[in-house]
């Protein structure tokens, strides 16, 4: 009897868990979308702006961007900051403390000026901390067990990937692999609950792959080329990781408000002056690269790789919102493409760009995050097809996490989780 009451008492949890988790993935899939609908469309409607004759503004934009979210976190706010995935694992830990509910506008309004005044950086961390704080706001209203605080967390956080993306089995591992680090009975429950939502949100939602290039399959021939990349991708990953930690430090230290802000947005205009393709996240430019590869020397594309990560910190020292995962898979794509150029060029021989964008961008966002089977499916849905690349972006992502793992033992992650 006393089995059977605990049975039935552990099913009726089971159900509040899957009813809330598609509540929640419900308003994460609308918060989603929404973010990226608008930062989608007002990034393009800026950028085309500030193109051709009105490109002096391009380093004045980010200033306009930060500093507006600057006065918004101190006086709309009240100078409370944002710490990216650092508050949801202290969220996690520490489970008195939570995410407060203003997490939501501060995260979508930083990640969208952000961005859309070229920031250059992307909305993934600010969609991943404002659906995560969905969760946690569900938990603390008790519509669950009180031990489901983390399953709820990542119920909010596997449909704003999902959405971002368009797929939700990305979302689940991300959820997983990054935020949960772990896996149970609960959490499978929570994140499948919240996936298959998510997916049904995609059906009907349109949801365009990020490169509407055909994938004409791979040879076996390409396989040193592929582990070379990976070894790059690797110590790419690591520079980026190092750039993040020094600049954040840097700008930590500067007490006067105007001078940290603007010396940081001043920066990242000029580099775009020089380089609109670092523009805001960097998608766009993937497939004017792809749509011309004879267009553009080794020396820009060289200074692409290494500006992008540099931009980036720039961005989020400065007091941006955002994170490493748009500006990694940007910077990889870019390592990938040059790699392939360069061979094809001096080697004479026939390698795939677009292969070797996919692989590279896989790669070097594998390494900078640690979660290689988050990178290969969310790589592999970048391309209608991606899914014939499986292999090489697999011995990808598991070559270049091993080789950063082994450079550097902590990723931007940890790092911020222990220093905070």
């Amino acid at each position: 009897m006393i089995v059977t009451n605990r049975r039935k008492i552990q099913a009726h949890h089971f159900f509040k868990l899957i009813i809330i988790s598609v509540l929640i993935s419900i308003v994460a899939s609308c918060l989603g979308y929404s973010l990226k609908l608008i930062t989608e469309h007002f990034q393009k409607l800026i950028f085309h702006f500030a193109e051709g004759e009105n490109s002096i503004w391009f380093i004045f934009l980010p200033t306009m961007g930060i500093t507006t979210i600057f006065f918004l976190r101190k006086y709309l706010f009240l100078n409370r900051k944002n710490k990216g995935i650092t508050e949801i694992y202290k969220t996690i830990d520490q489970r008195k403390d939570h995410l407060p509910l203003f997490k939501i506008p501060s995260h979508f309004l930083n990640g969208f000026l952000t961005v859309i005044f070229g920031g250059s950086t992307g909305i993934e961390v600010s969609t991943v901390v404002a659906t995560a704080t969905l969760g946690n706001a569900a938990y603390e209203k008790h519509f669950s067990a009180n031990i489901y605080k983390l399953e709820l967390i990542c119920a909010g956080v596997v449909a704003g990937v999902a959405i971002l993306f368009g797929s939700p089995i990305t979302g689940w591992l991300f959820a997983l692999e990054v935020i949960a680090r772990k896996f149970n009975k609960t959490l499978f429950i929570s994140c499948t609950s919240s996936a298959i939502i998510s997916g049904i949100f995609l059906y009907f939602m349109k949801s365009d792959p990020l490169l509407p290039f055909e994938i004409n399959g791979w040879k076996w021939m390409a396989i040193p080329f592929f582990i070379i990349l990976s070894l790059l991708g690797g110590i790419l990953s690591v520079y980026f990781t190092i750039l993040v930690i020094k600049i954040k430090d840097f700008f930590l230290g500067i007490s006067n408000n105007f001078l940290r802000v603007n010396l940081g947005a001043v920066i990242v205009g000029m580099l775009i002056f020089c380089f609109p393709s670092l523009y805001g996240d960097s998608y766009h430019s993937l497939s004017e690269i792809l749509s011309h590869p004879q267009s553009y020397s080794f020396i820009f594309l060289f200074f692409l790789i290494l500006l992008k990560p540099l931009a980036s910190s720039l961005t989020l020292g400065a007091g941006g919102d955002g994170g490493v995962f748009a500006p990694s898979i940007v910077a990889g794509a870019f390592l990938g493409f040059t790699l392939a150029l360069f061979c094809n060029t001096y080697f004479g021989t026939s390698l795939i760009y677009l292969n070797f964008v996919l692989v590279g961008a896989a790669a070097t966002l594998s390494a900078s995050i640690y979660a290689p089977l988050t990178a290969i499916f969310l790589v592999c849905n970048l391309a209608p097809n991606g899914y014939v690349l499986f292999f090489p972006i697999l011995l990808g992502c598991w070559i270049s996490k091993n080789l950063a793992k082994s450079i550097l033992p902590y990723n931007v992650y940890t790092y911020d989780n222990k220093s905070k």
